[in-house]
């Protein structure tokens, strides 16, 4: 909380995304006694222990709350389903459904969410930051659209061309649903929160303006408006140059940096406030020296402003659990 509000600590804080994840024994076991993704994600009991294994392994300095970016179309009756091998599958929507979208009780159908944040806030030790989050709408939006994830998005791309009217509709909605789901879990004891736009770098100049910059700046002014006190981290992968005005015209306290930024220009970007990130994921399927000297070269380089040690994106199941404990204590032993 503190390097969110600007402060440089050393060593710096570090959580990793998808912490909590199929790289864990303890993890799949809990996961296969859930049932389905989505039973893990709505049971209090199965959410909290899951987000919790990884503190009990690590100590990191953030837990994560876990769930999905997916349960706001799952509210608006998207059909919402898992597939092993398949990913995320949902009902794909048009434009007339977009103009017959009801959103009404998202929250109610979302009760389960906040239960288990308050219950994590009243297990987590103290000194433990407690993160939730939510799915940026554009991210969000190309999922609805396509009906799963593709590998640059061009369903949804297409879509907004073409139906731009109901495209921005679309936007709107999920970006004020995300407000209410964020403000939601800050109310049920999240210390700060973090709009995850994925599929940020598929995007065009005008269209990452439109489509990644507006929405969440609409997220970022109704959080802040109704809760000043909030802290929020936005992740626009793959945004490249594009982050260079992305905290001021979203008006985020943070930003996560993906893994191909290059540390000069996250330097750059740090003068403006905390980053958080960028170590590649594959380092901790690779281990060893390709492991150390990446974390090292981040520490160097953006170790003596405000950082958030993270990796570039989520934690792939391949990872060695024994690579995350030589992460987090060559982290813990860094002295600027």
């Amino acid at each position: 909380m503190r390097v969110l509000a600007g402060e440089t600590l050393t060593p710096p804080p570090v959580w990793l995304m998808r912490q909590a994840g199929r790289y864990l024994p303890e993890y799949k076991a809990t996961r296969a006694e859930a049932g389905s993704f989505l039973d893990l994600c709505y049971s209090p009991d199965h959410a909290v222990e899951v987000t919790l294994q990884p503190i009990r392994r690590y100590g990191f300095d953030a837990a994560i709350l876990f769930s999905d970016i997916l349960v706001i179309p799952d509210a608006l009756h998207r059909n919402v389903r898992f597939t092993e091998g398949h990913g995320p599958q949902m009902d794909p929507i048009d434009e007339a459904g977009i103009l017959a979208l009801e959103p009404k009780d998202v929250l109610a159908h979302l009760q389960p969410v906040f239960e288990t944040v308050r219950r994590l806030r009243a297990e987590l030790p103290a000194q433990t930051t407690l993160l939730g989050f939510c799915g940026a709408p554009w991210t969000v939006a190309t999922y609805m659209i396509a009906g799963h994830g593709t590998p640059d998005q061009a369903p949804a791309r297409l879509f907004a061309y073409r139906h731009r009217k109901a495209f921005d509709q679309l936007l709107a909605m999920l970006a004020d649903l995300s407000a209410d789901y964020l403000v939601a879990q800050i109310d049920a004891g999240a210390d700060a929160v973090q709009i995850f736009d994925s599929w940020a770098g598929v995007l065009g100049e005008a269209e990452f303006e439109a489509f990644a910059v507006a929405p969440v700046a609409r997220i970022i002014a109704s959080v802040k408006a109704r809760r000043p006190q909030a802290r929020i981290i936005s992740f626009a992968k793959g945004a490249g140059y594009m982050l260079k005005d992305y905290r001021r015209n979203t008006g985020a306290d943070a930003i996560g940096l993906d893994w191909s930024v290059p540390l000069s220009f996250a330097a750059e970007l740090q003068k403006d406030g905390a980053v958080q990130g960028n170590l590649d994921p594959m380092l901790l399927v690779a281990g060893g020296e390709a492991l150390t000297d990446g974390i090292d070269r981040i520490l160097e380089k953006l170790g003596q402003g405000p950082l958030i040690f993270n990796l570039g994106h989520g934690i792939t199941p391949q990872a060695d659990p024994e690579n995350v404990a030589v992460l987090v204590e060559r982290v813990r032993s860094f002295a600027a």
